[in-house]
């Protein structure tokens, strides 16, 4: 079995992390997978929600620990080169015009966590846990987890998660904003698909600006975003959903999105 799964169903493809014997530690295969489906499925017109999970009872222990001493031992300049190209993993997944919802159905830890968190939204099991983990095995963080966990749960939260190393319940991970929903195990997949439909269902062109917009609002300065702003509304504007929904609101009646 391929170490990463694909389907798509309703305009929702589904991305699944498939090593549930290793609680789905990333290979290389999920690696290379998860780069080439994520610029494909960007640029895939029947394609309006992305959902990311686990297979089993965990969603991602992040790096394969086994095989850590044998890429240590390829000497820094490898290492760092190897720590590089799994970042492209979290940046491409910001990059994508098309929101990205993880399905956290169980353990979230290192680089798991951090993929997590690259999520636009995050929809947990009640029993999902989280940590950064890297401390325990003697590591400092990638995958952007410690820019991202910063801009989830401010400064403070995100150095008392990565210096402790404590695991975070559902719950918790909820009440700081780490997670968009906690929902009962039994529950997961079918809350989670109705998000997906429901964003996908939405029109698509003004969703992929809007990510770009929050995306910005990051990084860029007010002023900045203004002009951002500006020149997506009216490239919004200009598009056959805008024009269906201001149709439907005249003639009271839902509207029809085509994605275009």
């Amino acid at each position: 079995m391929p170490d990463l799964l694909e389907t798509i169903e309703d305009g929702v493809a589904t991305l699944t992390l498939n090593r549930p014997e290793a609680l789905n530690a990333l290979s290389m295969e999920i690696r290379h997978g998860l780069l080439e489906a994520l610029d494909r499925l960007g640029k895939d017109d029947n394609v309006g929600c992305i959902v990311l999970t686990g297979a089993g009872r965990g969603f991602c222990a992040g790096g394969d620990v086994k095989s850590m001493a044998d890429r240590s031992a390829a000497g820094f300049e490898a290492r760092a080169a190897g720590i590089q190209f799994s970042g492209r993993v979290p940046a491409a997944m910001r990059a994508c015009p098309k929101v990205i919802i993880g399905m956290i159905n169980g353990v979230a830890v290192g680089a798991g966590m951090s993929m997590a968190m690259a999520c636009d939204l995050r929809v947990a099991a009640a029993s999902a846990r989280f940590g950064t983990g890297f401390l325990k095995i003697g590591l400092s963080g990638d995958w952007g987890g410690t820019w991202s966990l910063t801009q989830l749960v401010g400064t403070a939260k995100a150095r008392e998660l990565f210096f402790l190393g404590d695991m975070v319940k559902a719950e918790e991970a909820l009440s700081i904003g780490l997670v968009t929903r906690v929902v009962d195990d039994a529950d997961l997949a079918t809350a989670t698909m109705a998000m997906a439909r429901r964003i996908a269902d939405s029109p698509r062109v003004a969703l992929h600006y809007m990510k770009r917009n929050l995306n910005a609002a990051e990084t860029e300065p007010f002023a900045t975003l203004i002009d951002l702003e500006a020149f997506h509304q009216a490239r919004c504007s200009q598009t056959e959903d805008h024009r269906e929904a201001v149709a439907a609101f005249k003639e009271k009646r839902k509207p029809v999105f085509k994605g275009r």
